[in-house]
């Protein structure tokens, strides 16, 4: 039986263990949004979670509670779904605005730090640019908090990716995603359902070369991001040896004085509150995908 690495389903002297022996905790991130007609919808948390997971049971850790709750909606991911979803299917989003996914991680930060540990891995399933503004946020939380911060998509510790090619191996309900996630979580993958090819889509999302996907190959890609999450655990426990910073971000206020003063100011430069990325068209009027696509003024 795999050792239980999952905090929620831990008893205080199992995680007190864990924590001795490996202070690291991974928090992971997604989003239940399509992923073509092969894919369950939460694709995006079950990816990292369990990935997470085995990173944890063969180096060590804990694994906090997967967030389900992430960013669409805004900014270019309301072109992207007015093209890739369309306005007739039900899309059966958990999104939220940027505001507060990224306040949320900060509760989060401020868990880590509290009980103490000396790293914390922040893996996010859910591409476009929300992973490079929760790379800057930790960057600005991170003089406040003695916990040594990583943010990642998965992809990023995906190498050399599907085709061996060295480049990196993320895509969107396409042959990587629907591979990953048929190792990772078997269950949650049909491959039947992809519809014929030529059949007009867009197939709730579905990337255009999932056709090609592999189990096989998604437990390869699986077993090289476990290898480079342990590497980068070793590095940040090296790190906070090496600086032994305190521990000070501890209260519900600290983090309140966090938000205002550090990440809030910095809110309106992150890539997730732009209204549309370089390639895309604008969002008609007519659309569904129009209403919260323009960004409200932060009081």
């Amino acid at each position: 039986m795999d050792r239980e690495v999952r905090w929620e389903r831990m008893f205080p002297d199992q995680l007190e263990e864990a924590f001795a022996e490996c202070p690291v905790v991974y928090f992971t991130y997604g989003l239940c949004e399509p992923h073509g007609p092969q894919n369950a919808l939460g694709l995006d948390g079950l990816k990292p979670h369990a990935i997470a997971c085995r990173a944890a049971r063969a180096h060590g850790g804990v694994v906090a509670p997967p967030d389900w709750w992430h960013i669409h909606e805004m900014g270019g991911s309301a072109p992207w779904a007015h093209t890739a979803i369309g306005e007739v299917a039900r899309p059966w989003l958990t999104s939220m605005p940027p505001w507060q996914h990224f306040k949320n991680v900060c509760y989060h930060l401020r868990t880590a730090d509290v009980l103490g540990f000396h790293a914390a891995i922040l893996l996010t399933g859910h591409y476009g640019p929300n992973w490079e503004d929760l790379r800057d946020m930790l960057a600005l939380c991170q003089p406040s908090i003695g916990t040594r911060l990583y943010g990642l998509p998965d992809f990023e510790a995906n190498q050399p990716g599907f085709d061996n090619d060295g480049r990196s191996g993320g895509d969107h309900a396409g042959k990587v995603e629907t591979s990953l996630l048929w190792a990772l979580e078997p269950e949650c993958v049909d491959v039947s359902r992809i519809p014929p090819e030529g059949e007009p889509g867009p197939h709730f999302a579905m990337g255009p070369d999932a056709r090609l996907a592999s189990r096989a190959v998604g437990e390869r890609m699986a077993a090289d991001e476990v290898a480079w999450l342990g590497d980068k655990a070793r590095e940040l426990l090296r790190e906070y040896d090496r600086v032994r910073p305190a521990h000070t971000l501890r209260t519900f206020g600290d983090v309140e004085r966090l938000w205002r003063e550090v990440v809030r100011p910095e809110l309106k430069n992150f890539r997730t509150m732009k209204q549309i990325w370089e390639w895309q068209s604008p969002v008609p009027a007519e659309s569904r995908w129009f209403e919260n696509w323009h960004v409200p003024e932060l009081e």
